[in-house]
């Protein structure tokens, strides 16, 4: 299939890579996972075994008009421990590369059908100038993009991040959640044929 860039020209894909359908369970799939695996996980309670103190039994069992008790460190006591206790967990969720692929593929494909993928030749800068950068995007029509170039640009990279709503990524670094996240997708031909040949 052909894309068309942002001059007149037209670049050649491959329908494997950018015609796919949408599988909306697999991409949900996909990004739910993504989500997960970012959290940190790192919450953590003390119970009543790992307070300090409470060795003894606070006063006897019997006679003194007071309700029983063990220990000071009980969960009902002020200063006690918790009684169930939050402990450092790993939200990861297994996804397979093959479905991984397919997911990136459909997100793609969908940019495609939507007109939110803008190709260009390429991307680059004399320096690093915000103002420069601003112009560029204007000229496209583009507001809240995602810069994808084929790889880390220092002076786009400078350039890029004063500006709200733009974000930047290399090739091999996208992922369906950053994609879906912004309106428009800004890509150069040599960054979409390291992505085709990624997918295909």
């Amino acid at each position: 299939m052909k894309l068309k860039t942002a001059g007149s020209g037209t670049v050649d894909v491959a329908d494997s890579a950018f015609g796919a359908s949408f599988n909306e369970p697999l991409v949900h799939q996909v990004v739910t996972a993504f989500l997960a695996g970012s959290r940190a996980g790192t919450k953590a309670q003390k119970n009543r075994a790992q307070v300090s103190g409470g060795g003894s039994k606070p006063w006897r069992q019997k006679g003194t008009g007071r309700a029983r008790a063990g220990t000071i460190r009980s969960p009902i006591w002020v200063g006690g421990g918790r009684a169930f206790a939050a402990r450092p967990r790993d939200y990861s969720q297994k996804v397979n590369k093959k479905m991984y692929r397919a997911a990136l593929r459909s997100v793609m494909s969908e940019l495609v059908r939507q007109d939110r993928l803008v190709i260009v030749d390429s991307l680059a800068m004399d320096a690093p100038k915000t103002k420069e950068l601003a112009g560029k995007l204007k000229s496209l029509g583009l507001d809240n993009v995602l810069i994808v170039n084929e790889a880390f640009d220092e002076k786009v990279f400078l350039s890029a991040r004063n500006l709200p709503d733009v974000g930047i990524c290399d090739a091999a670094a996208i992922d369906p959640v950053v994609l879906m996240r912004f309106e428009k997708v800004l890509i150069t031909v040599p960054a979409l044929k390291m992505i085709e040949e990624r997918l295909s």
